[in-house]
């Protein structure tokens, strides 16, 4: 912009009665811009979903690995990517194609205005009005004016591509943040500790019509297990993840220690609550950093005391390395079992007053399974709360739920709903022998 004014200026001091080149070339280069950043816009939006959906196609081929090359559907994956390439490619030769009419444009724009302005010019010299130094000063600043522009449009052919980009990521930051810490927080008493209450909590998904939890009920007691067990879809998953507010219940109310969990802030919350999912997620580094993610500065001591009680020690105490073996991206250098195992050993770990095991023992063999449920109840007084498809995961939990299309339909002792539930009944007639039923 700067060189362009700077022109304007110094042509208009030479010769006024040629500002009109000037005017005419400027408009053209600003009418070529606005056509070709009109049409260049929408194709990169299009580029960018085209870019992801290829991504997207890589992504699952590599994850499905082991199901394509079972199913013998290679030949189905390899079209999938062609298809999807090829319609990236086909964008991309649009775009690369209009851009690459840009500087050419451009350059016989350039070489038009200095022609016209020698034309012109040697009509005004003709007449007297205009000196030849003039004129050839005259097109040197045209050129400068020109080339202004040239540069703006070089700019137009990136910004399109870089404003989709920025809205793209501006949705994600500017997206609202629905779980926040309370306006007023309040504080968790002292003399409770790990004590949970659902008091008539509903659930559902947003923009879902029905609820997946309804008119849930009931109190896990400090230093109790409290256990969840039913078919699948029936809510189990959902539930505990109320409690550490990674969804907000819909109705009712969740109380940690007699607080609504909405009052608490978030970092309290869950530093009072550890959880363990369903699939055992590990971090790149070794099993100590695994094991000490909550707190670098953990004592030896309280990291192995967790990987005993987690069944973990033995597989780590025969590596080379002991707790410094290394730990791939996302644990794939370990198996389903051990992976679990290193989770929960993580959450042993921390100084939380409940644990949610959320069907954390089903990569886990029964020996182990039993193993480190015994050591569970032996070693930790924290509120434990168990999701589970097995009975013998939950058998000996003082207190198990039974959930049946998001509503409790059983609450008690193993031994009580054997007699009170059918549907626990059912589910303990399809795993357990007869004379582990008698």
């Amino acid at each position: 912009p700067i060189l362009g004014i700077g022109g304007i200026i110094k042509a208009l001091n030479t010769n006024r009665s040629m500002a009109w080149v000037i005017a005419v070339g400027v408009m053209v280069i600003l009418t070529v811009v606005i056509i070709m950043f009109s049409i260049a816009m929408p194709k990169f939006k299009a580029l960018q979903k085209l870019v992801d959906k290829v991504n997207m196609v890589v992504r699952d081929s590599l994850v499905g690995l082991m199901v394509i090359r079972a199913f013998n559907t290679e030949k189905h994956e390899e079209r999938k990517f062609d298809e999807a390439n090829k319609d990236l490619t086909k964008t991309n030769l649009f775009i690369s194609r209009m851009m690459s009419l840009m500087q050419p444009i451009m350059m016989l724009i350039m070489n038009a205005l200095s022609i016209l302005i020698i034309w012109v010019g040697a009509y005004e010299v003709d007449k007297g009005n205009l000196q030849v130094g003039d004129m050839m000063a005259y097109i040197q600043y045209t050129m400068q004016i020109m080339m202004s522009f040239l540069m703006l449009s070089m700019v137009s052919i990136i910004l399109p591509r870089a404003t989709v980009s920025m809205n793209r990521i501006s949705e994600v930051l500017d997206k609202d943040i629905t779980i926040t810490d309370p306006k007023q927080p309040k504080k968790l008493p002292d003399n409770i500790k790990g004590e949970i209450e659902f008091r008539n909590v509903s659930f559902r998904y947003p923009g879902a019509e029905d609820n997946v939890l309804s008119d849930i009920s009931f109190k896990a007691l400090t230093g109790q297990t409290t256990a969840f067990i039913g078919s699948t879809g029936s809510g189990k998953s959902t539930l505990v993840n109320l409690i550490p507010r990674f969804y907000d219940a819909t109705e009712g109310e969740i109380l940690l220690n007699g607080v609504n969990v909405r009052d608490l802030p978030l970092n309290e919350l869950r530093k009072r609550i550890a959880y363990v999912p369903q699939k055992g997620i590990l971090f790149s580094g070794t099993a100590e950093s695994n094991i000490k993610y909550a707190d670098e500065n953990m004592s030896d001591e309280k990291m192995k005391r967790a990987a005993r009680i987690a069944q973990a020690d033995d597989f780590i105490e025969e590596k080379e390395s002991k707790y410094d073996f290394s730990i791939a991206q996302g644990g794939s250098n370990v198996s389903g079992g051990q992976r679990q195992r290193l989770s929960i050993a993580r959450a042993l770990a921390t100084d939380a007053e409940a644990i949610i095991f959320d069907d954390s023992f089903s990569a886990l063999d029964y020996k182990t399974d039993s193993k480190l449920r015994a050591t569970l109840k032996k070693e930790v007084d924290n509120t434990v709360i168990i999701v589970a498809q097995r009975i013998s995961t939950i058998k000996t939990a003082e207190r198990i739920i039974v959930l049946d299309e998001g509503r409790i339909v059983g609450q008690g002792t193993h031994d009580e709903l054997m007699k009170s539930c059918s549907v626990y009944r059912e589910i303990a007639s399809s795993q357990l022998s007869k004379e582990e039923l008698a």
